[in-house]
């Protein structure tokens, strides 16, 4: 290998280097990655290890699988009302308290968690950790590396390069894209699958393919027909760049959602004190095509084919 081919790929090594201000790692964790999702394993009350799952798409602290809540016998803390983000959920469900909750050897004390089933798809998950239970680390997600880092320190802006700010009303982290000329907001959800658009904004977006229908999804509120299309547009988002990406089109939610296949592609780091996020990769630019899964559906009905335009080949 040459000294210009070592020389590049020292480069992309450091670049790929997360550059965190004052951080020191405090505790590191596998983190399991399946279809996308990020899942550890945790001790509650000092049992386990459990299987949970990381949803940043989650605006409260935890919620335990009732076979879970049921067998460590967690008492009771009051009811909490769930919604989605069409706004028009509306469910009440029982708080359990957990004494504590351990992750790497990093302990959360007094938590109230939602006593609420898991997807099926989640397999042998009993449990779920929400964006806010992380408000005092910086909580680093390495989907290419398979580890999780809870870390003290701040991020510091570079210019929206890598760098970029976010706000969480509800307790969810929502981004600012762009696709073309055309700027909107995305919730970042590790529970979420790939990159959903709004019907509302898509009819504002120029598409190279489709709309072709793609499932039937369901939320606390409502059913709902779930398309796909390819844009004719980069999606951006600071530095990085989606090339004429696959969506999902949603008419149910009001905003977009930035879910587990894109974020596949970087170690991702959320400083909430600071309202800044970093995305970390070796590369600029991405592919992102149809999901292998959608999210979850019930009773669907028969498909049409799919347009062989948003199917990936070779």
């Amino acid at each position: 290998m040459s000294f210009l081919a070592h020389f590049a790929v020292l480069l992309a090594l450091l670049r790929f280097v997360p550059a965190l201000c004052g951080q020191t790692v405090l505790h590191t964790a596998r983190l399991e990655v399946v279809h996308g999702k990020p899942y550890i394993m945790v001790m509650v009350n000092g049992q386990g290890p459990f299987r949970f799952v990381i949803d940043t798409g989650t605006g409260g602290s935890a919620m335990v699988a009732p076979e879970l809540a049921d067998r460590l016998e967690l008492p009771s803390a009051g009811v909490a009302r769930l919604t989605d983000p069409s706004g028009k959920g509306d469910r009440r469900e029982h708080l359990v308290l957990i004494d504590s909750i351990e992750i790497a050897g990093v302990e959360f004390s007094g938590v109230k968690a939602v006593r609420h089933a898991l997807p099926d798809e989640d397999g042998s998950c009993l449990g779920l950790l929400g964006f806010p239970l992380f408000h005092d680390y910086l909580l680093s997600l390495d989907y290419l590396r398979r580890r999780m880092t809870l870390s003290l320190g701040t991020l510091e802006p570079d210019g929206k390069r890598s760098v970029l700010p976010f706000r969480m009303p509800n307790g969810v982290p929502i981004v600012p894209l762009l696709v073309g000329n055309v700027q909107f907001e995305a919730q970042f959800d590790s529970g979420g699958t790939g990159l959903s658009l709004p019907e509302q904004l898509v009819n504002q977006l120029k598409l190279s393919s489709g709309p072709v229908l793609f499932g039937i999804g369901q939320s606390l509120a409502t059913r709902y027909q779930v398309k796909a299309a390819r844009l004719a547009d980069d999606v951006h988002l600071g530095r990085y760049a989606f090339s004429r990406p696959v969506v999902e089109i949603n008419p149910a939610f009001p905003i977009a959602n930035f879910g587990s296949r894109p974020l596949e592609n970087f170690a991702v780091t959320f400083d909430q004190k600071s309202l800044l996020m970093r995305l970390d990769s070796p590369r600029d630019s991405f592919r992102l095509d149809i999901a292998p899964t959608t999210i979850r559906m019930e009773n669907a009905p028969p498909q049409r084919p799919v347009d062989l335009a948003l199917v990936p080949v070779g």
